[in-house]
């Protein structure tokens, strides 16, 4: 359900609500949208799937004969892509939230060059504001402790690795 109203010069990609929309049905966007259960198993497997890549690599190009420092370089790597993978989540949902919450939206017409500000009706305004305080902050959120408890789990391993 994409926007259309006439009212609005804004094209029609750049609307913030076609944005959301566009970023909503995207593969890797609307897994962070989905169900607190749906989120944590798809995490686990998408980590799984990761060490599971990373051991091949690592079995096949390194001379690693310690299993401990093998499963340690493995849990690093994994944590590290699935950082690397809510980084990405928080920048593409706080550019469009900031675009929701916004009261004006800049647009381009044609080109870089022709940059333009238009100021949202009221009833624009109400329309973004509710979904990106309801739909899209709870994204924000568990992205922000989800990317706080990959942080903890690097820690954890920077302490196991410092105590053995």
């Amino acid at each position: 359900m994409f926007s259309t109203k006439s009212d609005c010069p804004v094209p029609f990609d750049q609307q913030p609500l076609n944005e959301y929309l566009a970023l909503k049905e995207s593969f890797l966007f609307s897994w962070s949208m989905s169900t607190n259960k749906s989120f944590i198993i798809n995490l686990f497997y998408l980590f799984i799937c990761l060490s599971v890549v990373f051991s091949i690599f690592f079995v096949l190009f390194t001379n690693t004969s310690d299993l401990g420092q093998f499963f340690l370089l493995d849990l690093i790597f994994s944590n590290v892509v699935i950082f690397f993978l809510f980084i990405r989540l928080y920048l593409g949902w706080s550019y469009v939230v900031k675009r929701l919450m916004s009261a004006t939206v800049f647009y381009e017409e044609s080109g870089w060059y022709d940059g333009q500000v238009w100021i949202k009706t009221s009833d624009y305004l109400i329309q973004d504001r509710l979904i990106g305080i309801y739909q899209v902050t709870p994204s924000i959120i568990r992205i922000k402790y989800s990317c706080l408890s990959i942080f903890a789990n690097f820690i954890a391993i920077y302490l196991f690795i410092s105590i053995f």
